[in-house]
């Protein structure tokens, strides 16, 4: 088999979190490219609205859809809604999530300057958002007996850090585990849920911290490959998951990493 026929997703429907900026705009721009209708879901209107009209005018197919993954209901209405409209939904990033600030080496970054206010946020979005969204996705899946939904987890949920924050490591960590479990749950509906485990992307994740030549050297010491990671290199796996190249793939929580696992 061909490459381009195992790789293939034209004509299937997407819905990407987090679509705006970084990992989900790479994400968004490698489906788009290939094929597939695009959903891109954010919630900062302006730059999503710039991101979605940059792929039409390429002749892509792709909406865009406000929507902050901390609003349960309109998390499902809006996975239900594009599925009503489009007829199926063969593919879900749960990929929205936010850092909570830095890690304890780093300015205020101690679990005495920990803002509960901000835990409860990074918790709300990265935890509780990410499993609505895929909730909300496989219930629309299940019926259909084939689907693919891909949460956006991290390294951090696999190894400490002094890097990220004390919140950012938990709700990763927890969602790693959801992924797992609900696996094992959808498996038998034939649809599959992967996580990635990205290291460190130069995105504006953290306020673009990463992309300050002095926080990204910090990252970069960590990664046996010496260097932080453009957002561009997510798109390979992205594309593998969302295809049927990854069929008997599920309830794998993937590195991406330059080897810090390693």
């Amino acid at each position: 088999m061909r490459a381009e026929q195992l790789f293939d997703v034209s004509g299937r429907v997407a819905i990407v979190t987090g679509a705006a900026s970084g990992i989900g705009l790479a994400m968004s721009d490698v489906l788009s490219a290939n094929g597939a209708h695009v959903v891109m879901a954010d919630i900062a209107k302006a730059q999503l609205d710039e991101a979605a009209e940059s792929f039409r005018s390429e002749g892509r197919r792709v909406d865009a859809r406000v929507l902050d993954v901390a609003d349960l209901v309109a998390v499902d209405e809006t996975i239900r809604a594009v599925a009503a409209q489009h007829g199926r939904l063969d593919t879900v990033f749960a990929n929205a999530g936010i850092t909570g600030g830095p890690g304890y080496t780093f300015p205020n970054g101690d679990m005495d300057h920990v803002s509960f206010e901000l835990w409860d946020r990074v918790m709300q979005v990265n935890l509780t958002g990410a499993f609505a969204t895929l909730r909300a996705a496989a219930s629309v899946m299940k019926p259909r007996r084939r689907g693919s939904i891909v949460v956006t987890s991290s390294v951090a949920a696999l190894r400490a850090s002094h890097l990220p924050s004390h919140a950012y490591h938990a709700s990763k960590a927890a969602i790693a585990q959801v992924v797992r479990v609900a696996a094992l749950e959808l498996g038998p509906h034939n649809v599959r849920v992967n996580a990635i485990a990205p290291g460190p992307f130069a995105t504006g994740i953290g306020n673009g911290r990463l992309r300050s030549p002095e926080v990204a050297a910090s990252f970069a010491a960590t990664v046996p490959l010496g260097r932080v990671a453009q957002t561009e290199e997510i798109m390979g796996l992205a594309l593998l998951l969302a295809s049927d190249a990854s069929s008997f793939m599920t309830g794998a929580i993937i590195p991406i990493d330059g080897g810090t696992q390693a």
